[in-house]
């Protein structure tokens, strides 16, 4: 994580209204991420604040995630990898 203190500081409010989003979503950013990508945040004095640079990062990190390939799989290719896991799972005593 990069030092977020040196950034641009926003609240998650000034986010959610700079991305015309609810704070909700920026707050699910946060905590869960999206797409594989997390935006960073730091409390200061019982407030939550996020940077400009920080939410660039993450809106890349999103960005890379749609652009990365997909492995499309058949349903026969998926049922045989559900039934090998079931298999490794039964030799180790699950």
């Amino acid at each position: 994580m990069s030092n977020l203190l040196n950034e641009h500081r926003l609240t998650l409010a000034e986010l959610a209204r700079r991305e015309g989003v609810s704070v909700c979503t920026v707050w699910r950013w946060a905590q869960r991420g999206a797409r594989g990508a997390k935006l960073e945040t730091f409390a200061v004095g019982g407030r939550r604040y996020t940077t400009e640079e920080a939410h660039e990062r993450f809106a890349r990190g999103c960005t890379e995630a749609i652009r990365a390939p997909t492995q499309v799989r058949s349903n026969r290719q998926r049922n045989a990898a559900i039934a090998q896991a079931e298999r490794e799972l039964k030799s180790a005593g699950f």
